[in-house]
């Protein structure tokens, strides 16, 4: 019963986590020690039907919990302060390009490296042009916005099993952040039930590949993660802050990289 109410705590603070773009809900579930039996639970979920059930659910609720109870606390910030947060923002996100570099194993350099992080740049232009970017709360009344819905959460769930990117981080390249921090603030289920879905398939279908791509390539596929973090550095960039507001900015952006530094040096 102990264990349960451990991994409850840590998923609390693992669906917290989930809300700021930059911090991998992966890196912070290895932090607290409950990673590797969150992929085992998944990946060989068969194998124990009963128990992995129980304990994905426990996280699962703990989690989605920790995203709504953060939502508008997080959301009032990101909408009175929007010039600061987008700094800390920037600064979380390049907090983690460390840990890319480390987890690539890189020890020389080869012509291979900066074609794996284009790729995973493209990619981040890809979700900017992309007609998912485009739904708003508003929309989630149609079969079609229910599509891009299941598909923005597929997209995610590869957050939820690849330490090093968020949740919120893929939300925020396919321009959803917003919206679905609205939506959980509002609970409004219409949206949240067709992303959640898309979330749940999106896991059981790539964790296994993921945990492969992990262990077989990690180089590839970490650099082109760091890809990503390069390209969402571009597009989140807000322009020159103006008088007081460039102090605040610079320190917002060190508070975001430096946070986000100690949380993946201690991602062993």
């Amino acid at each position: 019963m102990r264990n349960y109410v451990v991994t409850f705590a840590k998923s609390l603070v693992v669906g917290s986590t989930m809300l700021v773009p930059g911090v991998s809900g992966g890196s912070m579930a290895m932090i607290l020690g409950i990673y590797t039996k969150l992929i085992s639970s998944v990946s060989s979920f068969m194998k124990n039907k009963f128990r992995n059930s129980l304990f994905l659910t426990i996280f699962l609720a703990g989690s989605l919990i920790g995203i709504v109870s953060f939502s508008k606390p997080i959301l009032h910030l990101i909408e009175t302060y929007p010039m600061p947060m987008l700094y800390f923002f920037m600064g979380a996100v390049a907090g983690s390009v460390p840990l890319m570099f480390r987890e690539a194993k890189l020890t020389k350099f080869s012509w291979t490296v900066p074609i794996y992080v284009a790729i995973g740049f493209l990619i981040v232009l890809f979700f900017e042009m992309s007609p998912i970017s485009n739904v708003t709360t508003n929309d989630a009344t149609n079969w079609y916005t229910y599509l891009l819905l299941v598909v923005a959460g597929f997209i995610a769930a590869i957050a939820l099993v690849l330490p090093g990117i968020s949740v919120s981080y893929m939300l925020l390249l396919m321009g959803l952040y917003d919206e679905t921090m609205r939506a959980a603030s509002e609970f409004y289920l219409p949206f949240l039930i067709p992303l959640g879905f898309g979330l749940v398939v999106g896991i059981l279908l790539t964790t296994k590949l993921l945990e492969n791509l992990m262990q077989n390539y990690p180089q590839p596929t970490f650099l082109i993660i760091l890809g990503f973090i390069l390209g969402s550095i571009l597009e989140l960039y807000p322009g020159i802050p103006q008088n007081e507001e460039i102090f605040i900015c610079a320190l917002t952006l060190i508070l975001g990289f430096g946070i986000i530094k100690y949380i993946s040096s201690k991602d062993v």
